[in-house]
C-alpha cells in the first residue's frame, strides 16, 4: 500500500456457499468531481463484479461490490490508486452477507438509504 492509505477491512466469514461475497466500500479524499465514480464502474465490470457506485453528500464515495471475495479485494485495491485526479486519503471496507440483487455494475447519482 502506499504510504498515507490505509485499508480498513472487517474480517468476516459471510459468504454463502457459492463462493460469493458483498461489501460496502467507503474512499474517502478528494474523490468526487474527478471521475472516480466511471473509474470504479469501468474497473468493478472488468472484473465481473455487481453493485453499484455513488457520491455521498459529505465528500466521500461508497460503493457496494458483489462477487468472489478474491476479486472484491482486487477491485479495493484499484480503488485505493483511483483516477489520475484524485487523491484517495482511506478506503473502508465492511464485509456484508451478498444479497444477489444486482445483475450488473452501475452509478447511483443521488445518495439514499438502501
Amino acid at each position: 500500500m502506499i504510504a498515507g492509505r490505509r485499508a480498513v477491512a472487517e474480517k468476516s466469514s459471510r459468504t454463502l456457499v457459492n463462493g460469493r461475497s458483498a461489501a460496502e466500500i467507503i474512499v474517502e479524499g478528494d474523490v468526487q468531481g474527478v471521475g472516480y465514480r466511471t473509474y470504479a464502474q469501468r474497473r468493478a465490470q472488468s472484473l465481473g463484479l455487481a453493485g453499484y457506485v455513488m457520491n455521498l453528500k459529505d465528500g466521500r464515495v461508497r460503493a457496494r461490490a458483489e462477487g468472489p471475495r478474491a476479486v472484491i479485494e482486487e477491485f479495493v485495491r484499484e480503488l485505493e490508486k483511483g483516477p489520475p485526479l484524485s487523491r484517495v486519503a482511506g478506503v473502508t471496507v465492511r464485509w456484508l452477507p451478498p444479497t444477489g440483487r444486482f445483475a450488473s455494475f452501475g452509478i447511483r447519482y443521488a445518495e439514499f438509504e438502501p
